[in-house]
């Protein structure tokens, strides 16, 4: 395995660095996120929900634009699950921290959440590095823990957005939610720790 170096960064050509319109959709979900907690804040629970809405389409578009004008870059690819990673972690740690709710997320979960998207993103720059360039994609069992994540933050703002608390739904949603960030993140430890032994079969 090659020594771990950012010095890796500076050889990949400029193109890999530039800002394409998939970028800017990108970007521009990272900007909704404090627009989002703001309205979280303010009690806006339905312009948190239409943000957080258009903030997750615009998970989709972005892979949809860049395949499809052959934008894909380094960039954009660092970027995308980075996006999605603020727009979680903002969005768990604002309902955390609000006091006025029916029920609110723990702060043991918004821990665990963290912990699992902080193992992604540094053991993505790791291996990048380390690997000169492997790719990493996501796994089967990480995209539908985000997408389960994200479907429970929107059904949280639609139940304080209408007054209604279910607490055998939202206690059973959230165990189920928890099993998976756990699991998700055993793969992807068992994932880095097979390419950091250089095992062919990652």
């Amino acid at each position: 395995m090659r020594k771990f170096s950012f010095r890796l960064f500076s050889k990949l050509p400029s193109s890999e660095f530039r800002i394409t319109l998939s970028t800017m959709i990108t970007l521009g979900r990272i900007a909704l996120a404090p627009c989002i907690v703001a309205a979280m804040f303010l009690g806006k629970w339905g312009v948190s929900a239409i943000l957080f809405c258009i903030a997750s389409l615009t998970d989709l578009l972005d892979g949809m634009v860049a395949r499809f004008f052959n934008q894909k870059t380094f960039l954009g690819a660092c970027l995308d699950p980075l996006a999605d990673k603020i727009l979680l972690v903002s969005c768990f740690g604002a309902l955390a921290l609000t006091d006025t709710l029916p029920f609110k997320v723990p702060y043991w979960f918004v821990s665990l959440v963290l912990l699992r998207e902080l193992m992604i993103v540094f053991g993505f720059v790791y291996i990048y590095c380390a690997r000169t360039g492997v790719t990493v994609r996501p796994t089967l069992l990480g995209k539908v823990t985000t997408a389960l994540q994200m479907l429970f933050i929107v059904w949280l703002f639609l139940c304080y957005f209408y007054g209604w608390a279910p607490p055998v739904t939202y206690y059973v949603t959230l165990a189920i939610i928890t099993v998976l960030v756990i699991v998700s993140f055993v793969q992807y430890a068992q994932t880095g720790l097979c390419y950091y032994l250089d095992r062919g079969s990652c």
